[in-house]
């Protein structure tokens, strides 16, 4: 018995035509409908079971052989008290246009219960009258499933509140959710294709190294935190992402082949820059305190200087220079040591250029340094307060002649200068240096300098009294 009825087929027939012709056409049939992914069946106008495909008998059980000639699904399908409602539903397709769709509870072979969901419709004869029915059904969990993963897909896409981009198997975006369009600073369609390069100027290597491992062996175990810099006309954006990887195959393969990374983040800059400044400013306050701790073991004052410039250093600059007021009253000079230091800064200590190793005592000669108009250590000390400056975005040469013409190492960039005062005096200033691969001073670092330069300034006090003394 095939999965479709033979007997009453050569009654349609001519009675001149041979019946070889109608069985062909009803194999035919038959291995069509069992090629099928979906079962299907088919009723006559009677609600007869004229075809029956393999995938129908995997669902319930029953063979074609079976089922094929059986009246409707009572006594073996459904259960006898759902009988009639199942084959009335079923045969109104035959009066209905278009498809009906409906569930039922079957019965399998061995008794079990299935959910199943049914599309049915009309099948017309050659006068176009309905001459019966034929239905497609599916489990009813599996539909689900299905719908659940569209629904799922399209909430990731739409509605998520991070990042969701599905990345092929080169490495460039094929989709892309509204929020990482936004995290990438442009539209939807023009990330897609893109290479991750032309999105990012940092964190590039590392994203695709990520990406690579999980197309090759699978997601790693836990979310990773990755610093990238978003590429924007008005300049690169420095953004903290914490992702999460997987990797797609399709289902349908025998041997799961790759369709890509699905890479999932959240930016998470703001709270980790939270954190880094929080360390930071613990981190300062324990550099304060041992400096404090170093500094009230020195016996000569003008160790306690070094020592103090030695601890602000450690994270926070590359070169340290202190420079004091010159006082020219014992040369007859005019005016006080505050107003004719404006233009007479001597150099008394300073980091070694070049070399590491700890700050040096200098000056002992007593010689000025020979600031230009305008340097940034003669404007702090006119306004009692700090002057930052920079090189800019210029050649690497320009930035050395830069630093170079201001009396600074040649490899610096970044500068603060803050003011050195105790007891209402303006002692003179100090001045921290940064190279060109850091970031440039900002308001924190000059709150931190100004602590600094107030133990510097105390212990530079102390220091000319000594020398009065003396």
């Amino acid at each position: 018995m095939s999965a479709s009825r033979r007997s009453g087929t050569t009654d349609e027939l001519g009675p001149d035509e041979p019946e070889r012709e109608s069985s062909d056409g009803s194999d035919l049939l038959a291995a069509l409908l069992d090629g099928m992914d979906a079962a299907l069946c088919a009723f006559d106008a009677d609600a007869v079971v004229t075809h029956w495909n393999r995938e129908a008998e995997r669902i319930l059980g029953w063979t074609a052989a079976e089922a094929v000639g059986r009246q409707g699904f009572a006594g073996w399908a459904v259960r006898g008290a759902d009988a009639a409602e199942v084959e009335g539903r079923l045969m109104s397709a035959m009066d209905a246009s278009g498809r009906q769709v409906n569930e039922f509870a079957l019965l399998t072979k061995d008794g079990g219960r299935v959910l199943v969901r049914t599309q049915s419709a009309a099948v017309r004869g050659p006068d176009g009258k309905p001459a019966g029915v034929y239905c497609a059904f599916s489990e009813v969990h599996a539909q689900i499933d299905l719908e659940r993963s569209i629904a799922l897909s399209e909430a990731l896409l739409e509605d998520a509140s991070w990042g969701v981009v599905l990345v092929d198997a080169d490495l460039r975006p094929a989709v892309v959710n509204a929020h990482a369009a936004k995290a990438f600073g442009t539209g939807r369609t023009s990330v897609l294709g893109r290479p991750l390069g032309e999105l990012l100027s940092q964190g590039v290597e590392e994203l695709e190294s990520a990406l690579t491992h999980v197309l090759a062996q699978g997601a790693p175990p836990a979310p990773a935190e990755i610093w990238v810099s978003v590429r924007e006309p008005e300049g690169d954006r420095r953004r903290c992402w914490r992702c999460g990887f997987v990797r797609l195959a399709s289902p349908l393969a025998e041997e799961p082949v790759p369709l890509g990374v699905g890479w999932m983040f959240q930016d998470v800059t703001e709270v980790r820059q939270s954190e880094q400044e929080a360390s930071l400013v613990r981190f300062r306050a324990q550099q304060l305190h041992r400096a404090a701790r170093a500094a009230a073991e020195c016996e000569d004052p003008a160790e306690a200087v070094t020592v103090h410039l030695d601890f602000a250093l450690a994270g926070f600059a590359d070169h340290a220079l202190i420079d004091r007021v010159a006082d020219r009253a014992a040369d007859g000079g005019a005016g006080d040591a505050e107003s004719a230091g404006r233009d007479h800064l001597v150099r008394i200590a300073a980091t070694p250029s070049g070399v590491p190793g700890p700050s040096r005592l200098a000056g002992q000669a007593g010689l000025p340094v020979r600031y230009g108009q305008g340097h940034p250590a003669l404007r702090c000390v006119e306004r009692a307060g700090s002057v930052r400056a920079d090189a800019g975005a210029v050649p690497a040469e320009e930035a050395r002649a830069w630093a170079v013409s201001r009396q600074w190492p040649a490899d610096a960039a970044h500068a603060l200068c803050t003011v050195l005062r105790s007891r209402g005096r303006t002692l003179g200033a100090v001045t921290f240096l940064r190279g060109a691969g850091r970031n440039a001073f900002e308001r924190p670092d000059a709150m931190y300098a100004e602590e600094v330069a107030h133990r510097i300034a105390t212990a530079l006090d102390l220091m000319g009294a000594a020398g009065r003394r003396e």
